[in-house]
């Protein structure tokens, strides 16, 4: 079954955008650029709302979400060759939660040092809780290419010095 175009999308698109926010934010390392990603996102979903069968939106929707992504990032590496240094990204507190946003701006730092694919994988398996094979449709790799980056990128998270801040359950040192 398909849709017309905006038959079922702006609910659709209200219901997902703290999810999948959530889930770009874990994959650029900064909120801002995760709104921009998925709005870029679901603007280019829009346009082909029609052609998406229902049963696959939100696979289609975490696809386009981490194919983004991916391009962002490779655009990103041509900027960073163009210009000496990029500006800081600055997080701040708000509320009393600065241990939450501590843990919250450790998780996005430790991410952001994992390869763009890498972080997709642990993004889509540990927040999106998908299967190997899921994950593997996704990037259009193998399900021995999945296992790989996730291996490679627990390797990288577990000896990350941000992590070694927070003990095994969770509290500080």
């Amino acid at each position: 079954m398909t849709h017309e175009p905006g038959d079922g999308f702006d609910a659709y698109a209200a219901t997902a955008w703290p999810r999948l926010v959530r889930m770009a934010h874990l994959l650029t390392g900064d909120f801002h650029e995760a709104e921009d990603l998925v709005q870029t996102t679901l603007a280019k979903v829009y346009g082909r709302w029609r052609r998406i069968p229902a049963s696959e939106i939100d696979a289609y929707v975490r696809r386009a979400l981490v194919n983004n992504n991916l391009s962002r990032v490779r655009r990103r590496r041509v900027t960073q060759l163009l210009m000496p240094f990029l500006p800081e990204h600055t997080h701040h507190a708000v509320g009393g939660h600065a241990e939450a946003v501590e843990d919250w701006s450790a998780l996005t730092q430790v991410l952001a040092s994992l390869p763009a694919r890498q972080r997709a994988v642990v993004v889509l398996r540990f927040l999106e809780d998908l299967s190997e094979a899921e994950i593997a449709g996704v990037l259009g790799c193998s399900p021995g290419t999945v296992k790989t980056h996730t291996r490679r990128a627990l390797v990288a998270l577990r000896a990350h010095p941000a992590l070694s801040l927070l003990t095994a359950d969770g509290e500080h040192r």
